[in-house]
């Protein structure tokens, strides 16, 4: 129930895990007026198997959606605020991370290197606007690891064409008048206002912040996080190129400002930009006027010329995400706040989890809904920690936003303990307790490292023993950064080739 990004995900990776199976079939209904928020342009890696695992190829979806390649985050002005205050967070992961921790030795010897630059090439792919693959590249393969930017309204509209005729969901245009079903039972079917009773064994919850079948039918409350994130309001428009040929950086970059800060995502035909602000620190106003000079200064075009949406919120979860047969996905569970990108890639985790687990049965369904249920809990108190993580560590004291999210009474225990505990030791793949954490070790090394948090780590002997080990890597990955980027094409370039006669298939396809 819902369409959107979240609606359309969820019924696509049903319907292609079960299209032989005669006995599922899915239905998607939405109102033919309800508008989506459309703003969630921003994804991670697991974005190029969800589209493969629905029968989408590269080319269709980067032609279709306006899409550009996305290799990580730009934090700008995070730590100081000073001109030359900036880190990245890239999606490839530290040379040997599997192996060995290289942040202690990085700190020990980094010769005014970053860490990024130590450890990654993709930093200095971003630096120079480049693609993470080259034109005979196939089709979701990469030289650098990369997600996307995209079109949300188009995407959207793609997933729907792709889903009702390829893979036969049905799609129903219509109003739901009233929920079958006692709020202390089963949902029978609802009710719609042209279409009559759509009955079904299970109900996925995509209406949004309404949250119409678990929030407003079955009363599960919803946690707010306001404590601890502040933002709870944004400013979003569109911004066209200042001309053909401008180019489109291949990461998304997030600027700080004075009570919150600013997205700029660069799709093939215009950049996404918006101000998400607390406003318990600043008023509408102030922030529009914050937007607009950053879109002065950024493309030359006068703040009068565009009209921002506002968008308000509440930073926040549900208590449960499944009841009975009921399970919400993308806003009605819950939403934070833009930053990291994690609103699609926990529809792409959630969906994932139906489709891989499916009830066979009602009689197994709540076994599947309390493990579903934990695991979800797990991965949004561990986003939490992860955006505050941006916040504590900045040592912006030029307005009280910047101080306030340092108060201790703001930071959640679980990430002050780990924040203890990197002190003594550098933060490794064993602070984590899932194979498929939503932000990995890695992800925490970039930004601690990127924002200047040091660690007065002791190493063992065999972690002294493995020095040699560091070196070769830092030299592996100057000498790998020294062959492949200066043979990547630009980021525009190679989206206007993809245009022209696309990506060469897999040879998986």
């Amino acid at each position: 129930m819902g369409g959107g990004t979240a609606g359309w995900i969820t019924a696509g990776l049903l319907a292609s895990e079960y299209r032989d199976d005669a006995g599922v079939c899915v239905t998607l209904i939405e109102s033919p007026n309800v508008k989506t928020i459309g703003v969630g342009e921003g994804t991670w890696p697991t974005m190029r198997t969800t589209l493969q695992m629905i029968g989408l190829t590269e080319t269709e979806f980067l032609t279709e959606c306006s899409g550009a390649f996305k290799q990580g985050t730009k934090f700008v002005g995070w730590v100081t605020g000073a001109d030359d205050d900036y880190y990245y967070h890239p999606f490839s992961a530290p040379a040997g991370y599997i192996d060995l921790n290289l942040v202690p030795f990085w700190q020990k010897q980094n010769n005014n290197v970053s860490f990024v630059d130590a450890v990654s090439i993709q930093g200095q792919i971003c630096d120079r606007n480049l693609a993470p693959k080259q034109a005979q590249t196939p089709e979701y393969a990469h030289v650098a690891n990369y997600a996307y930017h995209l079109d949300a309204g188009k995407f959207a509209a793609l997933l729907q064409r792709h889903c009702t005729k390829k893979l036969g969901v049905r799609h129903v245009l219509d109003h739901v008048a009233s929920i079958d079903g006692d709020p202390d039972g089963d949902i029978r079917a609802v009710r719609t206002a042209a279409n009559g009773d759509i009955e079904g064994d299970l109900f996925v919850d995509c209406t949004g912040f309404a949250a119409l079948l678990l929030g407003k039918h079955y009363g599960v409350p919803y946690l707010d996080k306001q404590s601890i994130l502040f933002n709870d309001s944004a400013l979003a428009v569109q911004v066209p190129y200042a001309n053909n040929n401008s180019p489109i950086a291949s990461q998304t970059i997030s600027t700080a400002r004075g009570a919150g800060w600013i997205w700029d995502i660069g799709l093939t035909t215009r950049r996404g930009i918006g101000y998400t602000y607390s406003s318990a620190h600043t008023t509408d106003d102030d922030a529009q006027a914050v937007l607009g000079d950053y879109i002065e200064q950024t493309s030359g075009m006068a703040a009068k010329d565009v009209e921002p949406r506002k968008i308000s919120f509440t930073p926040g979860h549900r208590a449960k995400f499944w009841h009975r047969n009921c399970v919400a996905v993308g806003m009605s569970a819950g939403f934070l706040e833009p930053l990291e990108a994690s609103a699609l890639v926990l529809v792409e985790l959630a969906a994932r989890m139906i489709s891989e687990e499916l009830p066979a049965s009602r009689s197994v369904m709540d076994i599947v809904a309390k493990r579903y249920n934990d695991r979800f809990l797990y991965r949004w108190d561990r986003i939490i920690d992860f955006l505050k993580l941006h916040y504590v560590l900045s040592k912006r004291d030029d307005t009280k936003y910047w101080a306030d999210n340092r108060e201790a009474t703001s930071v959640p225990d679980s990430l002050q303990d780990l924040l203890r505990l990197w002190n003594y030791q550098a933060p490794g793949r064993q602070d984590f307790s899932q194979v498929d954490e939503v932000f990995s070790a890695a992800s925490y090394q970039y930004v601690l490292c990127g924002m200047g948090y040091r660690t007065q780590a002791r190493l063992s002997s065999r972690q002294a023993d493995a020095a040699g080990k560091a070196d070769q890597l830092f030299a592996g990955n100057a000498s790998k950064a020294r062959q492949v980027v200066p043979n990547l094409p630009g980021n525009r370039e190679l989206l206007e080739i993809i245009n022209k006669r696309g990506l060469p298939k897999s040879d998986a396809a």
